[in-house]
């Protein structure tokens, strides 16, 4: 009776969809549960796709510079992300793997190439490939079950944090009790008055992967702010894309 194991596996299947989909539209309470737990949920929850190729809104405020741009982006997980920012022409393009940044802008005229300094500048905090790419998917940038981790819930979120904190920061990660992605993280060097918070306001399904529709970048130094949201408009994964990049000549060079 071969058609009856078919039947439980689509069976299987369906539901395990429709639940996953259910995350999405229920809003559960967070109940008390172990901080090694809720860590192991949370890295199951990460992005299983190879790709990610999305068209999105992005609003960027410092205080000296307020615009709102289209931005495309292209993401092959753990080797490159592609940048693209246009407002009636091309404003930057930027591109980023595990080892260096590039950047130019057509509208400055100006282009950087190196290290992860740049992102540093922005960020105001040390910042990799790797820990960027979680940025966007909505997962913690330190892996939570490398250390033990203080548990707390706050505002219907699981709230993590290092038993053991970094010597110049504090760092905590806000789990949602639905779908264990982050409602929030944030790195907080008091002594330095430095922080960055990334909020993650709301998800869509599409899929059948869990991927961030907005998220609001808040990052504060002294004398200064940057604070970017973005806005997912489509989104499409395991598609094939390419990453074009070159720097036109006569450029002037960023120097940090």
């Amino acid at each position: 009776m071969k058609w009856v194991k078919y039947i439980a596996v689509i069976v299987i299947v369906f539901t395990s969809c429709k639940t996953k989909k259910n995350l999405m539209s229920t809003s559960l309470v967070a109940k008390e549960m172990s901080a090694k737990k809720v860590a192991r949920k949370h890295i199951a929850s990460g992005f299983d796709k190879k790709t990610v190729s999305a068209k999105m809104k992005a609003n960027f405020n410092n205080g000296k510079l307020n615009q709102s741009i289209s931005v495309s982006l292209r993401m092959k997980k753990d080797e490159v992300i592609w940048l693209k920012g246009t407002k009636f022409i091309t404003v930057f393009k930027a591109k980023i793997t595990p080892t260096s940044v590039s950047y130019y802008s057509p509208y400055a005229k100006n282009y950087f190439e190196g290290d992860f300094s740049m992102l540093k500048k922005l960020l105001g905090t040390d910042i990799n490939f790797e820990q960027l790419q979680n940025l966007l998917l909505g997962q913690s940038i330190l892996n939570v079950k490398e250390q033990k981790q203080n548990i707390s819930i706050q505002d219907n979120s699981y709230i993590l944090s290092p038993e053991n904190q970094a010597s110049l920061f504090d760092i905590f990660f806000a789990v949602n009790p639905s779908h264990f992605k982050l409602d929030k993280q944030s790195i907080v060097n008091s002594l330095r008055s430095q922080r960055l918070d990334i909020i993650y306001p709301s998800y869509s399904f599409s899929d059948d992967e869990i991927f961030p529709s907005e998220i609001n970048i808040k990052a504060k130094q002294p004398g200064k702010f940057t604070n970017i949201n973005f806005f997912v408009k489509s989104i499409e994964f395991d598609t094939s894309f390419d990453t074009p990049f070159s720097i036109p000549k006569g450029y002037k060079q960023i120097k940090l």
